[in-house]
């Protein structure tokens, strides 16, 4: 039986890259999961690629449909930013290990969707001041950089990343991401045990 592994870690700890570096690493391992928002497409970004974006309409009809497995909104300064997994026919754990990007609250629905033992939580972490100052200096390379909604997401983040969060996904160790070289490799090093 397949398993999903649910990458976390707050806004700016590098997950995406450490997202496209296991997979390189482990090619045979993985199949993706690609999720949806209905947030705007970054600029570097590919529809279907990094997610499948979808206006409010579209999230909605798929909720009605009972196709929304998890989701999340957040409340922006540009309006309501739905982030969700559906159930598109992508996730087939008799066959597959699956590998994904996803908070807390999102591993928690996993989990009570498809069983405890059936998602893993990886949990990656970063100082503070450098997640902060990796934030603003990729925000600042967006055509339209939009500072306050970091400013909200890095504030969000405490709440989402609570210790009492961390604990109910029984994370098993943290892995520090100063360093993605040996971030990688320690994964890496777990996962093939």
């Amino acid at each position: 039986m397949g398993k999903i592994y649910c990458l976390m870690g707050k806004s700016s700890s590098g997950k995406d890259t450490v997202y496209k570096r296991l997979l390189k690493e482990l090619p045979d391992r993985f199949k993706t999961i690609v999720p949806y928002t209905t947030r705007p497409i970054r600029s570097g970004e590919t529809n279907g690629v990094e997610y499948n974006f979808r206006s409010v309409p579209e999230f909605e009809s798929l909720e009605k449909a009972r196709k929304v497995i998890e989701y999340r909104v957040y409340n922006t300064i540009h309006g309501d930013w739905y982030y969700f997994t559906a159930d598109d026919g992508q996730i087939d754990l008799e066959k597959n290990d699956y590998l994904l990007i996803m908070t807390p609250e999102g591993c928690l629905s996993l989990k009570k969707y498809f069983g405890n033992d059936k998602v893993i939580p990886i949990y990656i972490e970063v100082e503070d001041g450098l997640r902060l100052s990796r934030a603003v200096e990729r925000e600042r390379k967006q055509a339209s950089p939009r500072y306050a909604e970091l400013c909200r997401r890095y504030l969000a983040d405490e709440k989402d990343f609570s210790e009492e969060n961390l604990q109910s996904l029984d994370i098993a160790k943290r892995y520090p991401n100063e360093d993605l070289e040996r971030c990688v490799r320690e994964i890496c090093a777990d996962l093939t045990v």
